[in-house]
């Protein structure tokens, strides 16, 4: 024990830990946050294929030496108004639509890296996440466009409330719904894109999904549910960041690693309440 927290004092010294305790952190309140209304929606699965458009515009960003996220954000926001339009007017499932954008967009990112004479080290920290690469850059646009989200949520939190629990009801009384699912999609699509720096393009979808199923095996109230789920998002980022360093493991499969064991035993509380 007393070599973890000797570990722990050592870590932030380090500048790199700092930087990846912050944009984590910032990343997980986002995620969780948004993963209430995606998960009751049935959407949650749209966080892993707009992972994989994210990891196609990686490629093509580090192929023409442009910045990751300039690249990523914007593109992976029309995939998402793409999964959308397929699903309203291709008669077509969300889950079926996500796999239809995922599976072109991981074969287009192949194929780049291929041009590119192959997958390169920044390509694979994108593909599974690293800390190490985290730029002062990075740092700024991801608490400007995590705070963006958390506000955003916070703001049109009760129109959001009313789509995710009756979408019909809410288009009947004369809400724009289809404006509040392409907002949900937007937030996603921005936090998918800066997450993938810190736990990868093939982990990203958990910390949009692990978090809130946690919470609702203990917490049954929406915005119960929300503030748990944050609480433990957090968390998990944080001792994830700590003992991938302590042990020099990938710090992105520990973060979800910790997402596991927190739900394991959320769902043994709520086992043992019964």
């Amino acid at each position: 024990m007393m070599t973890f927290i000797e570990s722990i004092q050592q870590a932030v010294q380090y500048d790199f830990i700092l930087k990846a305790l912050l944009v984590g952190s910032l990343i997980a309140i986002s995620a969780s946050v948004l993963g209430l209304f995606l998960v009751l929606k049935k959407y949650s699965m749209i966080g892993d294929g707009l992972a994989h458009v994210s990891f196609a515009t990686v490629a093509i960003a580090l192929w023409l030496s442009a910045s990751p996220l300039v690249v990523s954000i914007p593109i992976v926001i029309l995939a998402s108004f793409f999964i959308l339009k397929l699903s309203e007017k291709a008669s077509m499932h969300g889950d079926a639509a996500i796999s239809l954008v995922s599976s072109f967009s991981i074969a287009m990112a192949v194929l780049i890296a291929s041009v590119a004479k192959g997958f390169n080290v920044d390509l694979m920290s994108y593909l599974f996440g690293s800390i190490l690469v985290i730029s002062n850059f990075d740092v700024a646009i991801s608490a400007a466009l995590s705070l963006v989200v958390i506000v955003t949520v916070m703001f049109f939190y009760h129109d959001l409330f009313a789509v995710t629990f009756d979408e019909e009801y809410a288009q009947a009384v004369g809400m724009n719904t289809k404006f509040y699912n392409y907002l949900l999609a937007v937030l996603t699509s921005i936090t998918i894109a800066l997450g993938i720096r810190i736990v990868g393009t093939m982990l990203i979808s958990s910390l949009i999904v692990f978090p809130t199923v946690t919470a609702l095996q203990v917490s049954k109230g929406f915005r119960m549910t929300i503030l748990i789920a944050t609480v433990i998002s957090v968390v998990c980022v944080v001792l994830g960041v700590f003992i991938s360093f302590a042990y020099n493991l990938p710090t992105g499969a520990v973060i979800v690693l910790m997402n596991a064991i927190a739900f394991a035993l959320a769902f043994l509380i709520k086992a043992l309440r019964r």
